[in-house]
This record gives C-alpha cells, structure tokens and sequence, in this order.
C-alpha cells in the first residue's frame, strides 16, 4: 500500500498568496506564548505541568504524514527512485572515513583483525539501518529519527535526539569542509595549511581561518538547495566514479597482498578488535541522512528497503575488502596512520596511485557534503514543522521543492565553525549522539511493535517495559564488565543470558501492530540485538564523549524549559480559548498551526 502524497499547494491556506521571503515575529514565534511578555510570563509559570504533558504526549502517524507537512506551505517532490537512494546512501557513508580511519586503528588496536572490526561495526549499522526501514515505509516523511522517535517515545525523546542530530550535523559538515581544504592543499603543495590565514590575536585552534572551507560549504549546500533530483543525479555519477577506484584498491592489494602480513591476526586479542569497532563505526555513519529523503521518494514501500538496506549491505562487503586489501599490502606495524593507503601503494612501487587515493577520498567527502547537506535541512524541517525550532525554517520553496531556509541556516552555521574551527578541536565535539539514537531507534521499534495506545492493556505494557528494562540493563552490564576487564568471561555470560531471557521473555507476548508493507524481521531479536550492539559500541568511546554529550544535553534542556515545551504544547493545545486554563491531561489536538 503507497502512502498518500503531501496536501497539494492548494490545499494549505495562503500558501500561494504569502511570499517565500517573509521575516515577520509571526513567522518565528507564532504561538499564542509568545505574543506578549505578559503572555510569555503566564507560560513560564505554567512550565511544570506544560512539560509534564509533552513528557506524556506522543505524535501519530497521521500527524507526522498528513498535519505537519502543511506548515511547509509547499510539497516536496516525490522525485526519488530505489537507485537514487542506494546512491545517496552510498555518498553519504562513503566519505574520507575509510582511507582515514583504517590505518589508524589496524596500527594502534586491532592489525589485520581490522577485518573483523568493520565487519563488527557493519552487521550493528545493518541492524540499525534495518529499523530505520520500517518506520521510514511506515512514515515516509522528512523527519527521519525525530518523527519515529516522535510517534512512539514522545515529544521530549525526540527533541533530545533531534537536537544532537543538529549538533552533530553541523560539527561534522564544518569539518568535512576543513577536511577537504586540507586535503586539497596538500595535492597542491603538499600542506594542509596553504590556503589558511593566521590570525595570531585569536585563541590557538581557531586562529587558522579557513575561507575554502566555507566556499566549499556554500557550494555543496547551494547545490543541495536548487533541486533533489538533480544533487542525486550528481551523486550517482560521482559515487561511480568512486566505486571503479575503490574496485582498483582491491584488486591492487589482493595482486600485491602476501599472507605473511596477515600473521599474527590478533595481535592485540579481542578487545583491541572491540575497541577497533567502536572507532571505525563513525565510517558507517550517514546512512540515516537517506532516511530523512522518504518524503520526496515515489514509492517508499518498494525503495526504501531496497536503497537502505541494500546499499548498507554493499558497504559492509566493501569496506571489509579495502581493510583487508590494506593489511595484506602492508604489515600491519607499518601502515601510516596518517595516509594509510596513499603510502601503502607508494611501499609497492605504484607512486603515482597516491594522487587516485586522495582524488578519491576529496570526492568522497564532496558526496558526504551534498548528501548531509540535505539530509540535515529535511531534519531541520520536520523539528520546525513541529514547532520546536520557529516554523519560519519548516518552508518548502515553490519553485525547487527543497526547504531552502532550513538549508541556509545549516550552511551559515556550519561555515561560521568551519571557519575559525581546526579539525583538532571539532574531532573533539564528536560524541555518543549518534549511537544513543541508533538504539533509542530500536527500543522505538519494539514499543511500536507491542504496544498500541488504547488497545494494550496495563499488564501487558508492564510487561514489555519490563522486558526493555532488562534488554537494556543486561547491555548496559555487559558493557560495563568488558570495559573494567572484571569477572572475566563469567560476567559477560551472566549478562549474555539475563539479555536472552529478557529478549525471549518479550517473543512470547502479543504483538499489537504488524508492519503496513515491510518490516524488520525475527522480531524482537534482531531490534534487541542493536540495543546491545549500540550500547556495547557507546561503552568503548573515551569519557570526553560522555562529557560532550552530557553538556550539550544540558543546554538543549534549557531551551526546551524556556522555549520547546511551550511552542509545542500551544500547537498541540491551539483550539481552546484560553490556552492557560488549558489542562495537561486534555486531549491534544493535531490541527495544523498555519502561520
């Protein structure tokens, strides 16, 4: 069953009346709260029972798909194809990652296991990319993670986890654009610092302004903003381009290979190969970018499995075949960190091989640059469409189809720290952001899959969240243990088991929905097994990651507290007459807040 298009432009109020361009209070700050001091000062006094009910309140499907889109004022085009996605995935996932991070971790924690490393991280994406698929052919809208998370965990775990896709979205384009200034400068003089300007009056590590950067910004987003189809066009040709060259890695690494590089395989044991795992995951990341794209696919229920899945499974074989190419080429104890594959073909006498590695890597991060780009203003959208963001960047241009506000704001963020921002300091902002919604994505799918609001009973919802709560914990434990190398394999096989009885405990209660057209299969043991994938990759990360995440948690919470949860609660609460009479256990209406 194909789901129903976006509400035409006729039929959203004054969408064709209004002009695009428009910068009134109105547009931003709509809600009945924010009118007046006096209004907004009513508001704040009201905070706590407000936020207790968008702690309690969750979307629909029919919301999401049907009522928020009409805050865009205009459709996005369903002008997408299985081959499109597959594509997009591919240049979203496929960037400098691989060429970066393979050689680091094979010299420093895992040697030729690295194998195993990418295949670890590759099967955990997989499980991910698999809950991805069901809620986006459920869902097909631009919101990706935000609106599942959204339906099934409420407003408050969505705002969490879409605000840490903005962070990172934004840290990780600055430094895709520092990383390609760097990378060109070093084809043109061997310096990554050629085109930088120092400033010695500013603070070390944003004293190096870096205007290629932001001009390489400006151009991936404005591409991203002119048309979806014609971004994926480019894409696809593109990462073509880039699969001939990664087919010619492989084949030079298998010729070239010898067996004797590939002993001792563990030479640092499992954990290094754990611990391996957890830092070349960042090269499987990107693909959930794909997901925010199922608004503007023609028919989600065929594609979208078919682009997902199928282009994080092909991922997987590659990249395990280009590590493996690596420490066959070179003895693991002798790969370069810093330009793994570029000196590998230079120690087997192919010099010239380098220039195509490093052709390569600038293109593959120009892709990761286009698709982010758009997947991050689709993101933008959906939050916007919502209200938790001013509704003012939830517009969709008549002309191009593309939220072009939403993208203009990215892209004059993302160029402001790419600017003044070194790839020392932003390879520090990096956090456990992406990890934690991968598995709040899998909690979702088994809550979507057992409990349906108004027919489950109150034992059988006590039930599932007992089997979630001992899922989770047993991970979390087992996490815990390997980490502080204590009880040895005993600990990790009590764990091992509580996380088997928690999992088979849950296969035996009622499923409440099945999926409308796809859905993950083995149920719930593949959802249960990326909780513990997840969980186990977040334990291997260093503590400043927890740090990171941990603060910039605390100040989405204060923007929550004083702007979100109000916003929100007058959209949800907008038909009564008197919103500050309004109690939080009235029924939330969905009706579309036009602005």
């Amino acid at each position: 069953m194909e789901e129903p298009p976006p509400p035409p432009t006729s039929a959203i109020p004054n969408a064709r009346t209004r002009s695009y361009w428009r910068w009134s209070k109105q547009d931003f700050f709509p809600e009945p709260s924010f009118q007046s001091f006096t209004t907004y000062r009513a508001a704040l006094a009201s905070a706590c029972p407000r936020l207790r009910d968008r702690l309690l309140s969750r979307s629909s499907d029919n919301n999401e798909l049907n009522v928020l889109p009409q805050a865009s004022e205009n459709p996005m085009r369903r002008c997408l194809t299985a081959w499109d996605l597959t594509w997009l995935a591919f240049g979203s996932v496929v960037g400098s990652g691989i060429f970066v991070i393979t050689g680091q971790e094979a010299r420093t924690d895992a040697g030729p296991a690295i194998v195993l490393s990418y295949a670890i991280s590759g099967f955990s994406a997989l499980l991910s990319a698999l809950c991805y698929t069901e809620f986006a052919v459920d869902v097909p809208v631009a919101g990706g993670s935000f609106s599942f998370l959204r339906i099934e965990l409420g407003d408050f775990i969505a705002f969490l986890a879409a605000g840490n896709i903005l962070l990172e979205a934004v840290v990780g384009a600055a430094g895709l654009g520092r990383s390609w200034s760097s990378y060109f400068a070093s084809m043109i003089k061997n310096d990554p610092d050629f085109f930088r300007i120092r400033v010695n009056s500013f603070q070390e590590g944003f004293n190096m302004l870096d205007p290629i950067a932001v001009v390489v910004l400006f151009i991936a987003n404005g591409v991203a903003m002119s048309s979806t189809r014609n971004t994926s066009i480019l894409n696809s040709l593109s990462s073509i381009v880039t699969t001939l060259v990664i087919v010619f890695i492989i084949v030079v690494g298998f010729v070239h290979g010898k067996a004797s590089n590939l002993t001792p395989f563990f030479p640092m044991g499992m954990k290094g190969v754990f611990n391996a795992a957890a830092v070349v995951y960042w090269s499987y990341t990107g693909f959930d970018m794909v997901a925010t794209m199922a608004e503007e696919t023609k028919n989600p229920a065929r594609d979208i499995p078919i682009g997902l899945v199928g282009s994080m499974s092909m991922i997987t074989v590659i990249y395990c075949l280009m590590a493996l190419a690596l420490v066959s080429m070179v003895n693991y104890t002798q790969i370069d960190v810093d330009a793994a594959y570029s000196v590998a073909f230079v120690q087997i006498g192919m010099k010239w091989a380098k220039y195509l590695v490093s052709i390569c890597a600038l293109k593959g991060m120009t892709t990761s640059l286009l698709v982010g780009s758009m997947g991050q203003a689709r993101y933008m959208t959906q939050i916007a469409r919502s209200h938790m963001i001013p509704p003012f960047f939830a517009l969709v241009h008549p002309k191009t189809g593309t939220p072009v506000n939403a993208t203009l704001v990215i892209t004059l963020l993302s160029s402001i720290v790419g600017l003044f921002s070194s790839l020392d300091v932003l390879s520090n902002v990096f956090s456990i952001s992406t990890l934690f919604i991968f598995m709040l994505m899998a909690v979702a799918l088994l809550v979507r899959r057992y409990y349906l609001r108004q027919k489950t009973s109150q034992e059988d919802l006590m039930r599932v969240l007992g089997c979630l709560f001992v899922i989770i914990a047993s991970s979390a434990v087992g996490t815990a243990l390997w980490n502080a190398n204590k009880l040895g394999w005993i600990g990790y096989t009590v764990a091992a088991v509580v996380w088997l009885i928690g999992t088979l405990a849950m296969s035996f209660l009622p499923k409440q929905r099945t999926p409308k057209v796809w859905g993950v299969p083995l149920v719930p043991w593949l959802p249960s097994l990326s909780i513990a994938t997840n969980l186990f990759l977040i334990g291997s990360l260093e503590p400043d990651a927890f740090w990171r995440f941990f603060l910039c948690t605390a100040f989405m919470l204060l923007y929550y507290i004083f702007v979100g949860v109000h916003a929100t609660y007058d959209v949800e609460h907008q038909n009564s007459q008197d919103f500050k009479d309004v109690k939080p256990t009235d029924e939330p209406n969905h009706a579309p807040f036009v602005t």
